[in-house]
């Protein structure tokens, strides 16, 4: 008899699934986007932003950029991050407002914190294309 004790290993199986899947496709991506958008649209610090923006282009990037970003069959066809963003200024303060806004609507709409993870694991990624010094 063995003297060595063993432990059974509790950590979580890796999944295989995409982003893109674990979001929901299509439908869950473009739930996610409008709650996103509805979310900037209530937060001072980036409304006017929005407000001002033409809504239904907004959400129509924002529903592809989300679906090729996180691995969807689809390319991005939209403007890269610098030239989307160029000449608009954009602080740090508004960029962080839009990533705890992208993380208040995975929280609302019931998405996991590896989700959360992997999401602000791009918008991360893509700041220094965004924010203007």
């Amino acid at each position: 008899m063995s003297t060595t004790e063993t432990t059974p290993d509790t950590t979580p199986a890796p999944t295989t699934d995409s982003l893109y899947e674990r979001l929901g496709g299509d439908a869950g991506i473009e739930a996610l986007v409008d709650h996103i958008v509805d979310l900037h649209l209530g937060n001072p610090t980036v409304a006017t932003r929005f407000t001002h923006a033409d809504q239904a282009r907004a959400r129509a990037m924002g529903k592809e950029f989300f679906k090729a970003g996180s691995g969807g069959p689809n390319p991005y066809t939209g403007k890269a991050m610098p030239d989307a963003h160029g000449g608009m200024n954009i602080s740090e303060e508004e960029y962080m407002a839009v990533v705890d806004d992208m993380l208040q609507a995975l929280t609302d709409l019931g998405y996991g914190d590896q989700e959360r993870a992997d999401v602000l694991s791009i918008a991360w990624s893509l700041k220094g294309d965004i924010v203007r010094v």
